[in-house]
């Protein structure tokens, strides 16, 4: 078996006008937790359904567990298992009725089936009589999990698994994924939200439908050449406004309750250019301000790698 669980060379799609992917590349490894990081639009949910046989590409070619997504399509969706962004089972059927479906498609039960499923079904057997449109988001989250794993597949495809869940059964949801990913299953998902792109093994960036980089989450800012700033100040989009106009600004985002500001200096100490950047801000009138270099993250390089047009709106 090869070591590599989906092997996408130069792939491209588009709906009419709008070039959803653009030559993507990449490979996943057997067993590794691997995820796709981008904003709505970015290409992620595209690129999905090819993965999982629903759609084929214009150009390239895409393999998964060695099979060609294209030629081998029945052979691959028996062994996959997909949960699409949105929330896509039956309403009107109870959570056991829904597990049940899904496992009778696939020629098995969910006694076959629950070793998997355990660690996740557990947490709603209780509500097994339940109509799934009655469900909260956290639940609805689970059950769906339970349908794409009921099978035992070999292979685990999430689009946005976590969107609009609230925070708590968000962090349950990744502990699952690491417990899955544990047990061997190859898992490739799909996440707007940095955090739990650091809880992959390995990240691609994308935008506009084409990859901008690939590595381990904590390698990621490593390949951030330029001197980063952290800026506190109690003013902040004023302070924001003045840093745009500073000598040597090439960038200023806001991060959270901070502004990230970095100097257009390759090689510049961080520690002089944080000087200059305090002394600039008070002759702006922000005494307040405070200044520190830091190293950068996913979503700093995130922002550095867009094109230029695109990181200016």
């Amino acid at each position: 078996m090869s070591e590599a669980a989906v092997v996408v060379r130069d792939i491209s799609r588009k709906f009419g006008d709008t070039q959803a992917l653009d030559g993507v590349s990449f490979e996943t490894k057997q067993g590794e937790l691997f995820g796709l990081v981008g904003p709505d639009g970015a290409g992620k949910t595209t690129l999905f359904r090819i993965l999982t046989t629903l759609i084929v590409p214009d150009s390239g070619t895409v393999t998964v567990l060695g099979l060609d997504v294209v030629k081998d399509l029945w052979a691959i969706r028996s062994r996959v298992g997909y949960m699409p962004g949105r929330f896509s089972l039956y309403g009107d059927l109870t959570v056991r009725e829904n597990l049940s479906f899904f496992a009778s498609v696939f020629g098995t039960t969910i006694e076959k089936g629950y070793e998997l499923i355990e660690p996740v079904y557990k947490q709603i057997e209780m509500f097994a009589e339940r109509r799934a449109d009655a469900l909260s988001g956290g639940m609805k989250q689970k059950l769906a999990l339970s349908c794409a794993l009921v099978h035992r597949p070999d292979i685990l495809f999430l689009d946005e698994p976590t969107t609009g869940v609230d925070a708590v059964s968000r962090r349950e949801f990744w502990d699952q994924l690491g417990k899955l990913r544990e047990s061997g299953l190859s898992i490739v998902v799909s996440t707007p939200y940095m955090d739990e792109a650091m809880r992959c093994d390995r990240v691609a960036l994308i935008q506009g439908g084409r990859i901008l980089q690939i590595d381990a989450p904590a390698e990621i800012g490593s390949h951030y050449s330029l001197p980063l700033m952290e800026v506190n100040g109690a003013k902040r989009y004023q302070m924001l406004l003045a840093l745009r106009k500073a000598p040597h600004a090439h960038s200023v985002f806001p991060f959270g309750t901070s502004l990230h500001f970095t100097d257009s200096r390759q090689g510049q100490d961080s520690s002089e250019v944080a000087r200059e950047i305090l002394e600039y801000l008070r002759s702006e009138g922000f005494d307040d301000a405070e200044v520190n270099p830091i190293d950068a993250g996913i979503e700093d390089s995130f922002m550095e790698l867009m094109p230029p047009v695109e990181r200016a709106s």
